[in-house]
């Protein structure tokens, strides 16, 4: 069974788990002797007032699952309100119901708010770097509070007797009875409020508008019903075989069949339309893909001109880049039917309002028939904002730029536009945060296991005996030399060493002459040692595990004919067997220079395959052998297969 979060409990005793990407907020009312009668009245008070500010900054903002919505509970002799958000992967909107909270604790001055999401104290998890070494996350729970526009924490009781989670009752008898006590840092606070300095400006900013090319039945339930494309889409994103059997069936009938069709710009968030347009998507037969070939056979058509004909460049230009935008209209037009026409199957039991609302407006237009209701192109051209397009240049990754914020470089230098960095300039302030934030972890010298403080372990790790301490004294003998890993990874690779690298082989033969003596005192070991690994390696080379190429290839012939230990450089006993004792020079003497070269490639080929299968395993994203070829200052291209599957 999963560990039950401190964060989750319920009241009652019971403990409970939240769900994945949902953020909850309670809100109470503190004040002495209030009546209970006028702490209701109160709490509507604060609803209404948090309804009204939610409507105002959210009335063009689209939610991606469900929106900020505030409840009365009675619960354990406890009233407050209470609300549950599901942000699904739009993680904008858990930031933006904060500061919608923050907001409104200004105009209350008996309000106290708590917010917490499935990963428990995030407000603290964002702060982490400058909280106190008393505030663990395995006592953090229910510590946390929103007054007044600031950020409170209660502290540990005398002499630590609270000094693990206390629950919702003990943290409001806490703050009603000890307000002075509360710990409030102007440095935890800033980082706690960190993302919340772009807004308002970040709710009208996450917003993109997009030209698509839909019937114009869903137009209209669109522009009546804007906010319906978050469902809609998260349909199509989430779709399943069994969601796709209406639209790749020859035989069902479609709600929205790909006739009539116009062209309106659709109101989005940048995660919407990302999920949407990142997602590749095969056209459903018959209407929908006999429309995109046309289109892409015109796109084909127009650019073939252009490259034909020197005369009104300009003109043929404008053609090449209309035409394109139509199969790009299009193919959007076709992923947002999808969503509604998979979002329409059950609307009816839903539990989302629009999604609903959409259904009740289906059926209306079955019943007075969709000539009727429909608008014309002339009531379409009198919508607001009915053919905006907004700039999506904001999806386009130079990685380049990216590599270099998180290097550190930010413009950088020896670039030929220092102007020009990775995103814009908010994107580049959160991601250099990222980067410090993790350099500072790396760099923490003081840090243990999962970075806990080493002097904030149990009284009872204190105590050690005679094995523990020869551990500890194994664990200090043992680091990573980053440079000696790299010259060890470019020997391996055939790579020509640096000068760097030939300094330390002389100061290494320095230090291997100097230890010579006390080396020879562990002789026999070594030889036992020795002469075990030849005997595994014999083993190996007789079941054939370490043949570089398989049996009858060409290059089979050239297998490596070194042992895996040099016992004669190591100075241990036990030799190789006969036919691998002379290893290297025998190869060199017998083959020619072409021949040796070869068999260098062949020698590492296991090596240099494997580096590329796990850097390509990496799709992209970071990954171990992306990040230790970067420590040795290289950088393979990316894959752009375009082969690969949805």
């Amino acid at each position: 069974m999963d560990e039950l979060r401190p964060g989750d409990e319920g009241f009652g005793g019971f403990r409970m788990r939240l769900p994945e990407n949902c953020v909850e907020y309670m809100l109470f009312i503190i004040e002495s002797g209030e009546a209970e009668s006028c702490r209701l009245q109160t709490l509507e008070a604060v609803r209404k007032a948090a309804t009204k500010t939610a409507d105002e900054l959210t009335q063009d903002y689209i939610w991606q699952r469900e929106a900020f919505a505030l409840e009365t509970k009675v619960e354990n002799g406890l009233v407050y309100l209470h609300g549950a958000t599901d942000f699904g992967d739009n993680v904008e909107d858990e930031w933006l119901i904060v500061y919608l909270l923050r907001e409104l604790s200004k105009s209350f001055s008996n309000l106290w708010i708590r917010v917490f999401d499935s990963d428990g104290e995030f407000l603290l998890i964002e702060a982490a770097k400058v909280l106190p070494k008393w505030l663990s996350p395995e006592m953090d729970s229910n510590r946390v509070w929103l007054h007044d526009g600031k950020l409170f924490i209660i502290p540990l009781g005398p002499e630590g007797t609270t000094s693990k989670s206390i629950s919702v009752q003990d943290a409001l008898y806490a703050v009603k009875s000890a307000p002075d006590t509360l710990v409030h840092s102007t440095f935890i606070e800033a980082e706690a409020f960190y993302r919340l300095e772009k807004y308002p400006g970040q709710i009208k900013d996450s917003l993109h508008h997009s030209l698509v090319t839909i019937p114009r039945k869903l137009a209209y339930i669109l522009h009546a019903r804007p906010k319906a494309i978050a469902p809609a889409t998260e349909a199509f994103y989430l779709r399943d075989p069994v969601a796709m059997k209406p639209l790749l069936s020859p035989s069902s009938s479609l709600l929205f069949p790909p006739t009539d069709l116009v062209t309106i710009s659709v109101r989005f968030t940048k995660v919407l339309y990302a999920q949407l347009k990142s997602q590749r998507f095969d056209p459903p037969p018959a209407a929908w893909k006999n429309l995109l070939q046309s289109a892409e056979v015109a796109a084909t058509t127009a650019a073939a001109s252009s490259t034909n004909k020197n005369k009104n460049k300009d003109d043929e230009d404008a053609l090449v880049t209309q035409a394109q935008k139509t199969v790009t209209r299009l193919d959007m037009g076709m992923k947002v039917t999808s969503g509604f026409e998979i979002l329409a199957k059950d609307a009816h039991e839903s539990k989302n309002r629009i999604t609903r609302e959409v259904a009740l407006m289906l059926d209306d237009l079955e019943e007075d028939g969709d000539s009727g209701s429909l608008p014309i192109d002339e009531d379409i051209e009198k919508w607001k904002d009915v053919q905006r397009e907004d700039d999506d240049s904001w999806m386009d990754i130079n990685f380049a730029d990216l590599e270099q914020e998180l290097g550190g470089g930010g413009g950088g230098q020896g670039t030929k536009n220092q102007s020009s960095g990775f995103g814009d300039a908010a994107a580049q302030a959160d991601l250099q945060k990222i980067v410090s934030r993790f350099q500072a972890f790396l760099n923490d010298e003081d840090a243990g296991i999962g970075g806990a403080e080493m002097d904030e372990m149990d009284e009872d790790d204190d105590e050690t005996d005679e094995e523990g301490s020869s551990d500890d004294d194994e664990d200090r003998q043992v680091s990573f030399d980053e440079e000696q890993f790299a010259k060890m990874m470019r020997e391996m690779m055939g790579l020509p060493p640096t000068a760097s690298d030939n300094q330390e082989d002389v100061a290494n033969t320095s230090r291997l002459n100097a230890n010579k003596q006390d080396e020879s005192k562990d002789g026999g070991e070594e030889e036992q040692i020795q002469e075990l690994m030849m005997q595994m390696e014999k083993e190996l080379n007789e079941h054939g595990a370490l043949a570089l190429d398989p049996p009858g290839s060409s290059s089979a012939k050239k297998v490596d004919k070194r042992p895996i230990l040099k016992s004669a450089e190591a100075g241990g006993g036990g030799g190789p067997s006969p036919d691998k004792g002379k290893g290297k020079d025998l190869d060199l003497n017998e083959d020619s220079d072409d021949e040796e070269g070869e068999e260098e490639v062949d020698i590492d080929y296991n090596l240099a395959k494997n580096l590329l299968e796990s850097f390509k395993s990496q799709a992209g994203m970071a990954g171990p052998a992306g990040n230790l070829l970067s420590l040795m200052g290289m950088a393979l291209p990316r894959d752009e297969d375009e082969d690969d599957g949805e």
